[in-house]
């Protein structure tokens, strides 16, 4: 992805959380220079990834496979391992209206989808074989806001502002706007978006970056090349 396009994104990403009010913390404000200058007291924010995030899963094609993040809190892998700490994790994303998040799953992460404003989101699910492998004869039950919902393979559920649903590992899981863009709220147990993300297709969860202009703000996937 070229870097004016990741600018571009970022900023109708800013816009549209701004309208639906929810305000990001202020490092989501710092500029690289500024992240730069505040590098030694902003070590647990680059350790934890938090901040923008924008993938085409290495496809190109971002406005029919990609999707907008921004981490705003993750805790340790360590203490979920030890149970006890910070085991939690938030994000905002952004699904524009048919961009297409692929088919995936999660081998540590649990996670509540929800709708937070805007569109319909529509979610795709598979269940899994024994081994948690992707079986596309396969349905199984999550739960929605609370209620069991048994679901058959390749079921699709919309999700109204306000609704969400609940995702344990082996929940093999699709996701795109229907009708609209879709502003989504993510709750989990701590996040590894480098080893955690198993997909069906072979894809990448990172884009690669063509440097054709300055960044707006630093993605996750900078930090190690700006604030080494």
């Amino acid at each position: 992805m070229k870097r004016s396009r990741i600018n571009a994104i970022i900023a109708d990403a800013d816009d549209l959380i701004r309208r639906h009010g929810f305000a990001l913390p202020p490092f989501a404000r710092w500029t690289p220079s500024g992240f730069v200058a505040n590098k030694d007291r902003a070590g647990a924010i680059t350790s934890a990834r938090l901040g923008w995030d924008i993938t085409d899963f290495g496809q190109g094609r971002f406005d029919t496979m990609g999707l907008f993040l921004f981490t705003l809190r993750n805790g340790r892998l360590a203490d979920l391992r030890r149970g006890g700490g910070m085991v939690y994790a938030e994000k905002l994303l952004i699904a524009r209206q048919d961009q297409w998040t692929p088919m995936h799953t999660h081998i540590i992460k649990a996670e509540d989808i929800i709708n937070r404003g805007g569109a319909r989101l529509a979610v795709k699910l598979y269940g899994s074989d024994a081994q948690g492998r992707f079986d596309k004869t396969r349905g199984g039950t999550v739960f929605c806001d609370g209620m069991a919902r048994d679901f058959a393979p390749g079921e699709v559920l919309l999700l109204s502002p306000g609704e969400s649903v609940t995702l344990l590992p082996g929940d093999w899981h699709a996701f795109w706007g229907e009708g609209g863009d879709v502003l989504i709220g993510e709750v989990s147990t701590v996040n590894d978006d480098v080893t955690d993300n198993i997909f069906v297709a072979p894809v990448g969860r990172f884009a690669e970056i063509e440097e054709d202009e300055a960044p707006m703000h630093l993605l996750v996937s900078d930090y190690d090349r700006w604030l080494a």
